[in-house]
């Protein structure tokens, strides 16, 4: 776990799932009376099969064998661990699933929410906006800091994951929802109400108690919202950074552009938000090929 704070950089979030995942691991091997070092690729696969048997997903499988895959390769670069037995090993298929993007009219409903002109209506509002303007993972949201947002400007300095830094654009509408939330009506205003050795100044979204906002209660806010127009079956955590990606390359935003503002290190992982632009595309190509326009009415005359 130290490696993989230390020399990896992981989040802790990624560290909390790999203290699971290898606890369970541990627990298996203990069970069996087998060690590390006399893992085969074997008993890997029996491991594997006992969670398809107890009906865990193939994504949750996959992720485990991740975790063992982790352990052993440090094995054997960190602790002399004979060889390693993962290398062999299959793992489960994975099918890829497409992010699901809200309309543009649901995501101006969703904006749209959170009512009223108290202090929690402007940091909801503010909240959501923000969201969708940057892409941003909730967890980079929970760790933002008033100085991490520079107005003039128009960026937002976010730290993701393995505690990589990137600067994104701000728009309009969210710089002004975030004006109002920092204004003297809003922030400073559940700050006031504080215990002040329980306040957390630094934070740039707080509660009702003047503590920093976690990852639970910021995804809290958008799932009320998401309830409140009737599309909370819709809504994921990622929702609005799967329609910011979308979007943007609905309306012409090179892939590359996309993949520097989600942060992600590999332009792999962007391309799974080509596939759902795949209507927008259809559209594009009739509208532009000059055969392609004249098909329908062709098809039907020769039906």
């Amino acid at each position: 776990m130290s490696y993989l704070a230390v020399e990896r950089g992981r989040a802790s979030n990624s560290i909390a799932s790999y203290r699971r995942d290898l606890f369970a691991y541990e627990q298996f091997l203990s069970e069996r009376g087998i060690s590390l070092f006399e893992v085969t690729p074997a008993v890997i696969e029996q491991y594997l099969e006992k969670m398809t048997n107890a009906g865990l997903a193939a994504s949750s499988r996959a992720r485990a064998l991740a975790a063992v895959r982790g352990l052993h390769a440090f094995c054997l670069d960190e602790r002399g661990a004979p060889s390693d037995p993962s290398a062999e090993v299959e793992g489960p298929r994975v099918r890829a699933g497409v992010p699901k993007a809200l309309s543009e009219n649901e995501i101006i409903s969703l904006l749209s929410a959170p009512i009223g002109d108290d202090a929690l209506a402007f940091r909801d509002r503010a909240i959501l906006e923000l969201l969708y303007a940057t892409g941003a993972r909730i967890s980079e949201l929970a760790g933002l800091s008033p100085t991490d947002v520079d107005a003039e400007s128009g960026l937002v300095r976010l730290l993701g994951k393995g505690q990589k830094e990137r600067v994104v654009p701000v728009g309009r509408f969210a710089l002004e929802a975030l004006a109002r939330w920092m204004g003297p009506n809003a922030r400073s205003e559940l700050l006031s109400k504080a215990d002040r050795r329980r306040s957390d100044a630094g934070a740039l979204f707080v509660s009702s108690r003047g503590r920093r906002m976690s990852r639970q209660a910021i995804w809290r806010v958008v799932n009320e919202s998401a309830r409140r127009i009737g599309i909370e079956d819709k809504v994921t955590p990622h929702v609005l950074r799967h329609s910011f990606a979308t979007h943007l390359l609905d309306h012409g935003a090179d892939i590359r552009v996309v993949q520097e503002l989600l942060g992600h290190a590999s332009i792999t992982t962007t391309q799974v938000y080509t596939k759902v632009s795949q209507d927008h595309l259809r559209r594009a190509y009739l509208a532009a090929h000059p055969r392609a326009r004249l098909r329908r009415k062709a098809v039907s005359q020769v039906l």
